[in-house]
């Protein structure tokens, strides 16, 4: 029933959002005199139609998705409104208004988030004793007479390995997306209304790592993060697994992992877990790497030794901070989605265990659906709003990627016709996108199998 409903919120999420960038295209298309033959809500057979400014609105069966057809927009016509009658800039706005639409819908969804529960300030909530945090010394940049020694909880980060940061998230994806340096570099925090800089030395961990992270809490050790080419990612453990026993000894929860590690650290010798997977336990030896480096696990900086949580650091926001900070949320998720691309592109990222599709992306809705249940039907919708706003912004870039049969592909043609000066033929830019389409679909089809198989296998 838990999935059913997952799945039904799910294809609502995602129509909602499709819908949004199709309206995109729609209100700009109309501004520029361009004939929209039909609108479309949902796929599959016509349930509900009705005609106004000479465009179809149709209600679909499937309320999955929708679309903007636009007369000529395929085709070399030559009726009057068509798409490829306009000049190129009144088609390339049309074209980029679909995702300019989704980082809107993004922006308003991350408004809607920030009124209710105000912005997370780049608050300290912890500081590790004995780490660089702790023992560096921090001079007043008013007065360099008034020092003191250590990070403590409540302090703010104005600054950061020489960038500014407004938002602790900003600040844990910095963590989780940035490779971190071994270089001394500069903090600048806040306290009591005093901005106090100091250069801290990061401490390079060495030991031996198997790759992964879990909540060192009372509940089952649920695995909560692998590192891409890690031991326990390359021998197929996957996210929310449960660690069940370690070398024999049973571990009931993560605080029980945390306390046998402390008592029994890695030395390079092969490890024996019990992990399970959706209930199943699978028995796995591993060799843990050495590891000569700052670690950076999400939530904190291990090299530094200060801790970040999102929601221990709420501050109420005015109209103004709304707006702000939805736009700096929205520019925060298109910069995560730039840099994972570049990371796939390049290999730093595991194709088959980073990109999802459909099946895994209402997995994950799922996930967070059942996550947050406890708290509450408005922490279950603020979630819900999180999860689209990361859709929506995602949405928004791949359709501007220079591919063919994407809007990015199409916006390639109208700017190489802008430096010729006259447009590419329409059957040979047809010809592109129709092969653009295959390769899609061949790839839909590819992303589903591993979806399949990264969810119930």
């Amino acid at each position: 029933m838990n999935t059913v409903v997952s799945i039904l919120i799910g294809i609502l999420l995602f129509s909602v959002i499709i819908i949004f960038h199709e309206l995109g295209h729609l209100v700009v298309a109309k501004k520029n005199g361009i004939k929209v033959t039909e609108f479309m809500l949902g796929m599959g057979p016509k349930i509900f139609s009705f005609t106004k400014g000479g465009t179809v609105y149709a209600f679909r069966l499937f309320l999955i998705g929708g679309a903007c057809q636009m007369l000529g927009e395929d085709t070399d016509s030559k009726e009057e409104g068509a798409f490829n009658t306009k000049g190129p800039w009144a088609r390339f706005a049309t074209i980029i208004a679909g995702p300019i639409f989704n980082f809107i819908l993004a922006f308003v969804f991350a408004a809607v988030i920030l009124a209710i529960l105000g912005y997370d300030s780049p608050m300290v909530v912890n500081v590790k004793d004995g780490s660089p945090a702790a023992t560096t010394v921090f001079t007043n940049v008013d007065d360099p007479n008034d020092t003191v020694t250590g990070m403590q909880v409540g302090d703010i980060i104005d600054e950061y390995e020489g960038k500014s940061y407004s938002l602790s998230r900003e600040l844990t994806y910095h963590f989780v997306l940035d490779k971190m340096g071994t270089e001394p570099f500069d903090v600048v925090f806040e306290r009591d209304g005093k901005k106090y800089k100091g250069t801290i030395t990061p401490l390079i961990v060495r030991k031996y790592l198997l790759g992964f992270t879990y909540a060192a809490t009372d509940e089952p050790c649920k695995i909560t993060e692998l590192t891409d080419g890690g031991v326990m990612m390359n021998a197929g453990v996957r996210m929310d697994d449960v660690i069940t026993s370690i070398n024999g000894t049973a571990v009931a929860s993560g605080n029980e992992l945390s306390k046998y590690l402390a008592e029994n650290p890695m030395d390079g010798s092969a490890v024996t877990l019990v992990i399970e997977h959706k209930g199943t336990p699978k028995t796995y030896t591993l060799t843990p790497e050495f590891s000569e480096s700052c670690v950076s696990p999400r939530y904190y900086d291990n090299s530094v030794g200060i801790y970040f949580d999102h929601n221990e650091s709420r501050i109420s926001a005015n109209p103004l901070q709304i707006f702000k900070y939805s736009f700096l949320e929205v520019k925060l998720q298109i910069s995560i989605t730039i840099k994972a691309l570049g990371k796939l592109v390049t290999g730093q990222l595991n194709l088959a265990n980073n990109v999802g599709g459909p099946v895994r992306i209402v997995s994950e809705l799922d996930n967070t659906i059942q996550e947050s249940k406890d708290d509450g039907i408005l922490y279950v919708f603020l979630n819900l709003l999180n999860f689209a706003i990361l859709l929506s912004a995602n949405l928004g870039v791949m359709n501007l990627l220079p591919l063919p049969a994407l809007d990015g592909g199409r916006l390639i043609f109208i700017i190489i016709e802008l430096v010729r000066g006259k447009p590419v033929p329409k059957e040979k830019e047809g010809l592109v996108h129709a092969i653009g389409m295959v390769f899609f679909l061949v790839l839909m089809v590819l992303v589903l199998f591993n979806d399949i198989r990264y969810v119930f296998f």
